[in-house]
């Protein structure tokens, strides 16, 4: 019987044993340097064989377990996913109350995030298997604000998903540099993204002929993505599963647009 076992799983298609691979990968801005995450599917990524490849940006804790579970989830899609590192290695809040402040210090020096961004984008064209032509990027709150900069800064990334991000436009113009299609992912009830910042948001896009798409789910506040968020929407900031797993559909039939002709 075990041996009609064996023989049985060797008859099965190779990619019946694919697992998804993972590896830390350090890089650098200069002196500081940054810890990323990498996941891919070793059966898919082989020889000349070339996948999209997908960076994922951090909520304001840091790269944590969140961004390793997106990552593993996007390679078993098929992808090769990087998730970023925009604080530096060992540099993380340590709690909630500490993550306002070293996230602040980004969205207060755009030029200095979207550096950072620019890195991990650089490091994951790097890696085996990507394909250079069909690249996305993927953020959560802080990490959602991340993205649309990665855009703003004129990334060739063929499209850019904010969760839940922050939706200010401080410098309209450089709307004009977006090459990216670009969907928002939004809690119809966030507390922290006011109408005026959408409404800039939309107007930035809107001159600047940019293909955007805006998705809003009832009975959502921020960071319905994250479970460690808790369930007390009356914070502003809560889980919500539907929200989290219709966002996450909504995502995945935007990256087929994006790469089904590329």
């Amino acid at each position: 019987m075990r041996l009609a076992w064996i023989l049985a799983l060797a008859a099965l298609p190779a990619t019946s044993f694919a697992a998804v691979q993972t590896r830390t990968i350090e890089y650098k801005d200069g002196a500081v340097t940054l810890e990323g995450h990498l996941a891919w599917d070793d059966a898919r990524v082989k020889g000349a064989q070339t996948v999209p490849g997908v960076l994922i940006v951090h909520q304001w804790l840091g790269l944590t377990d969140n961004e390793r579970m997106r990552a593993r989830m996007l390679a078993e899609m098929g992808y090769v996913a990087f998730a970023c590192d925009i604080y530096g290695k060992g540099t993380r809040p340590k709690d909630r109350s500490e993550a306002p402040k070293l996230a602040g210090e980004y969205k207060g020096d755009r030029q200095l995030f979207r550096r950072r961004l620019n890195l991990g984008f650089a490091e994951l064209l790097k890696q085996q298997g990507v394909d250079a032509r069909r690249i996305a990027a993927i953020g959560y709150c802080f990490g959602g604000t991340g993205v649309l900069e990665l855009a703003r800064s004129g990334a060739a990334v063929s499209g850019v998903v904010s969760f839940h991000g922050g939706l200010d436009s401080p410098a309209p113009a450089d709307g004009k540099s977006i090459k990216a299609k670009v969907l928002v992912l939004h809690g119809a009830d966030d507390p922290f993204v006011p109408a005026k910042d959408i409404e800039a948001f939309t107007k930035e896009l809107n001159d600047a002929r940019v293909d955007w798409q805006m998705v809003y789910y009832s009975d959502a506040v921020h960071a319905f993505t994250q479970k460690e968020a808790g369930n007390d929407k009356s914070r502003g900031a809560c889980y919500n599963e539907s929200a989290d797993r219709r966002s996450w559909t909504a995502m995945k039939a935007f990256f087929d647009e994006l790469f089904a002709t590329k």
